[in-house]
């Protein structure tokens, strides 16, 4: 598995300057690119974008911040981390994408998913009733358009289409689409019924309790005849020059997000214990690069993925600290985890 993709996934949290104040949205949204050129530079293969519509976070529109970046890049992947398809349009994310594709002359993917927060859905006019309904159509209908060619099609989502024809087209004649899922069977499923690639989103608890999923992906693709692509994981973490950094540069400003969320969840606060805990059995990948490569290690080899990304944001953390975790990640911890795994 020395082939193991490996990747930095952002939300553009909203970054605090080294005094402490935090930054304005436009700065959040340039430090999101500055540190996507320094990945770039150090070799790491992929930078995802979420898109999210809350004030915590800057970028609502991945595809625009990734279009800069490639501008300003060579060789990383460009990717969502995810597009929110049920509240878009599947016509315009593909037009968007394949404009980034050209853009970086072929590095670009969309992660498609339904979100972690329901913001867009009341923003764009878009009723949470027709949660599941607005998926299924809306992703049906974008594999059509990965075809590249005159697209008919009709659901009750949004208006049919006779014979369109889609613009830009992309030079490989196809756009890089994965499906991130959370951990719902039906999704897993949906998924290998289009043969497209699964993206977990594994933000808590022991990794290991995420294999059946990945063996019903490769079950299910087997029975219906599609293909069984390389699986990828992302999860949340952070890097210091030691362990006792990371986790004290990491907790303060985790806990205000995870209890924010928490809240409109009916979560109970977080503690120290069980973030230390997760620090250590779970799924939270923090501190320094030879701890944080072991546990990416371990993951990968217990899962069988053939790709990883790493939230390093969370909350207001130090413009400086963030740098340093894209700088750890690129020189020592991807290193590390290839050593690892050629062992």
């Amino acid at each position: 598995m020395t082939d193991l993709v490996l990747g930095l996934d952002t939300f553009g949290d909203v970054p605090k300057d080294d005094s402490g104040v935090p930054v304005s949205h436009a700065a959040s949204i340039r430090q999101v690119i500055e540190e996507a050129v320094l990945a770039d530079e150090l070799g790491v293969d992929v930078i995802a974008l979420g898109e999210h519509h809350r004030p915590e976070y800057s970028i609502s529109t991945p595809e625009t911040v990734l279009a800069a970046i490639a501008a300003r890049t060579s060789r990383i992947k460009l990717a969502s981390g995810v597009t929110v398809l049920s509240s878009d349009d599947p016509v315009r994310v593909f037009q968007r994408f394949a404009t980034v594709d050209a853009i970086s002359r072929g590095r670009a993917e969309v992660i498609l998913g339904r979100g972690s927060f329901t913001e867009s859905f009341p923003l764009f006019g878009y009723d949470m009733s027709d949660y599941d309904v607005l998926f299924e159509e809306k992703v049906e209908l974008f594999v059509k358009l990965l075809d590249e060619k005159p697209v008919t099609w009709n659901g009750t989502t949004r208006a049919a289409l006779d014979h369109a024809d889609v613009f830009p087209k992309t030079e490989s004649g196809r756009l890089d689409t994965w499906i991130g899922v959370g951990g719902s069977p039906q999704s897993v499923v949906r998924t290998a019924r289009y043969g497209l690639p699964l993206m977990l989103a594994i933000i808590g608890g022991s990794p290991e309790r995420f294999a059946p999923y990945i063996d019903l992906y490769r079950r299910a693709a087997d029975q219906l005849g599609t293909v069984a692509h390389p699986v990828g994981m992302h999860s949340p973490g952070f890097i210091a020059d030691t362990d006792e950094e990371a986790k004290e540069l990491y907790y303060p400003t985790y806990k205000v997000m995870r209890d924010r969320i928490g809240a409109q969840r009916g979560w109970p606060p977080l503690r120290r214990g069980d973030f230390d805990s997760e620090v250590a059995h779970g799924s939270l990948y923090i501190g320094s690069p030879e701890t944080v490569a072991r546990k990416i290690a371990r993951a990968a080899t217990a899962l069988g993925v053939g790709r990883f990304d790493l939230i390093y944001t969370a909350g207001a953390q130090p413009v400086s600290a963030r740098m340093r975790t894209v700088e750890l990640f690129g020189s020592r911890v991807m290193p590390m985890v290839r050593d690892i795994l050629a062992g």
